[in-house]
């Protein structure tokens, strides 16, 4: 069970974009295929290539979480003394996260308003709530994401001397232990 969980922990986001992005590919290559050499356009192709890229980003932006590779403006970090910077490090990963419930919280609204009144999609006839439901997914992972680059970021605060394998191991003496 634990190798399954440090599985899903490790490449949960990772094969989710995988398949999507080969899906949406897949589903483009068809159409331009039936498109330009058969003169004929699927109806369902660009809506479900669509949806599928809306699902590819919010998984993204939960990926992006996890590596800890967000975009960020290093010049305003760089204004800070280097002793501050990591402290500044765990206050943007704190604004992330909040931003992040902020969004969850907005997403399920939505979504649970979506499901009242049945709405779907025009071409696959898919329930919106499902495409609307990507960013409920996306943003929670997102959540959790943040709170692991923020505990990261903590104990690279209190052992900057190790390298990042030491870290990940304190990390792991410090959940065991409580």
């Amino acid at each position: 069970m634990k190798k399954a969980l440090k599985w899903l922990d490790d490449n949960l986001e990772m094969y989710i974009c995988i398949v999507l992005l080969s899906l949406f590919a897949v589903i483009l290559f068809i159409q331009v295929i039936a498109r330009y050499v058969f003169n004929n356009s699927l109806s369902w192709s660009e809506e479900l290539a669509r949806y599928l890229f809306i699902w590819l980003v919010f998984i993204g932006i939960s990926y992006g979480a996890k590596q800890m590779k967000h975009l960020r403006i290093d010049v305003f970090l760089n204004i800070f003394p280097k002793k501050i910077r990591p402290y500044i490090m765990v206050l943007s990963e704190i604004i992330v996260l909040v931003f992040a419930g902020i969004v969850f919280y907005s997403a399920v609204t939505t979504v649970s308003k979506y499901m009242k009144i049945h709405m779907a999609s025009p071409a696959i006839g898919v329930p919106l709530w499902v495409v609307h439901s990507s960013a409920i997914v996306g943003y929670c992972l997102t959540f959790i994401r943040q709170i692991q680059a923020i505990r990261t970021r903590i104990i690279q605060i209190r052992h900057p001397e190790l390298d990042e394998t030491a870290q990940e191991a304190v990390a792991k003496e410090e959940v065991t232990a409580k």
